[in-house]
């Protein structure tokens, strides 16, 4: 385990090429129940360049009228989102030095001209929890700030495997991704990238 930042966690090879393959095809049917969708950048409408779904008892959503949120239903199908893998509660258990476990997992997949700018994640009740991140297929550019947006920042490259946990004095840190690295890793049948993002959203 790396310390990046105050507060910011990096378990770099975290996950060895079996597990991530098992993850991988537990992911796949999660998408099968709760298909991805572009979600909408409030009010503007923007689409986003990823595509997204959840798993667990509420799901993080965005679109132009409502902005963001955590809902129990997927906005498309509106059926209850698919239960957290086991593998990942695991996880959690292991690396987020958190009692209570996480409610929410979203599933971010980036193509390979996909990024994200730079946001907190505080739309949560629960910001003493921290919030897990692992990735999955190729390498992505990780850029992390403090807690203003203006504070400089710094980038890392994250490899398939790689756990990054926002905590503490890192929780609400400015994060995004700049760039994907196509043809990186053979995890995926194609070039992409998949982030799950493990929260615990309430307060008990």
């Amino acid at each position: 385990m790396l310390l990046l930042a105050p507060g910011i966690r990096y378990f770099p090879d975290y996950l060895d090429l079996t597990e991530q393959s098992a993850l991988i095809e537990e992911i796949r049917a999660i998408v099968a129940d709760a298909p991805l969708y572009i979600p909408a950048m409030p009010k503007t409408g923007k689409e986003m360049s990823v595509r997204m779904t959840n798993c667990g008892s509420l799901g993080w959503v965005t679109d132009k009228e409502r902005g963001y949120r955590y809902q129990p239903m997927h906005p498309a199908t509106q059926k209850p989102w698919p239960d957290i893998p086991q593998r990942l509660l695991a996880l959690w258990e292991k690396v987020s030095d958190f009692t209570l476990p996480p409610e929410a997992c979203l599933v971010n997949f980036y193509a390979e001209t996909a990024k994200m700018g730079l946001h907190q994640d505080r739309d949560e009740q629960n910001l003493a929890a921290p919030v897990v991140s692992i990735s999955l297929g190729d390498t992505c550019l990780f850029r992390f700030g403090g807690t203003e947006r203006n504070d400089k920042t710094q980038s890392i490259k994250l490899k398939s495997g790689d756990v990054i946990v926002l905590g503490d004095a890192g929780r609400l840190a400015f994060h995004g991704v700049d760039r994907i690295y196509p043809g990186t890793s053979t995890l995926l049948k194609n070039t992409g990238r998949i982030n799950l993002t493990l929260r615990r959203v309430t307060a008990s």
